[in-house]
C-alpha cells in the first residue's frame, strides 16, 4: 500500500508541485481558463506526495472571518484513495495553526458536494457558475 505524506507551504514557497496538479487537473482535464491568481501569494498550500510525486493540493487563505479552501485536487490515477480527506484534514489544521479559524468555507463544484459533505461541509445559498461549471459555496465550523 502507498505511502503518502504531505507538506503545507506558504505562498510559493515549493510552488511547482501545486502548479503541476492544478494545471493537470483544472486546466488539462476539466478545461478551466483562470486558475492561477495574486491570492497564491499568501495563501498556504498543501501538497501530497505519493514518494516524490506530487499528487494532490489545495490551498487556504484568510477571507473575511473564514479561512477559504480552495483548489483542492488529485490527479485522476489517485481519486478514491482518500487523498481528498488527507488534504482537507491538513488545510483545516494549517488554519488552526497558522490563520487562528476555525470557520471554513470553500467553492465547490457541483460533482464534488458529496465528497464535502462526506468530511463535515454544509450547503449554503444557491448554486452559481464559474467559468461555466456550477458550484455552491459550502461551509463548516463554528
Amino acid at each position: 500500500m502507498p505511502q503518502f505524506t504531505a507538506k503545507v507551504y506558504k505562498g510559493k514557497e515549493n510552488f511547482d508541485d501545486a502548479f503541476f496538479i492544478r494545471k493537470t487537473v483544472f486546466m488539462d482535464e476539466q478545461g478551466f481558463f483562470d486558475e492561477f491568481d495574486d491570492i497564491d501569494s499568501y495563501s498556504f498550500h498543501v501538497v501530497v506526495y505519493d514518494a516524490d510525486k506530487p499528487i494532490g493540493c489545495g490551498r487556504i487563505f484568510p477571507e473575511n472571518d473564514n479561512a477559504h479552501l480552495g483548489r483542492i485536487a488529485v490527479l485522476k490515477e489517485y481519486r478514491k484513495q482518500g487523498i481528498g480527506h488527507i488534504i482537507m484534514e491538513k488545510l483545516e489544521q494549517a488554519a488552526r495553526e497558522n490563520l487562528e479559524f476555525n470557520k471554513y468555507e470553500l467553492s465547490a463544484q457541483k460533482r464534488a458536494i458529496g465528497f464535502y459533505k462526506s468530511v463535515g461541509y454544509k450547503e449554503i445559498g444557491e448554486m452559481y457558475l464559474d467559468e461555466g461549471y456550477p458550484h455552491i459555496t459550502m461551509v463548516k465550523g463554528k
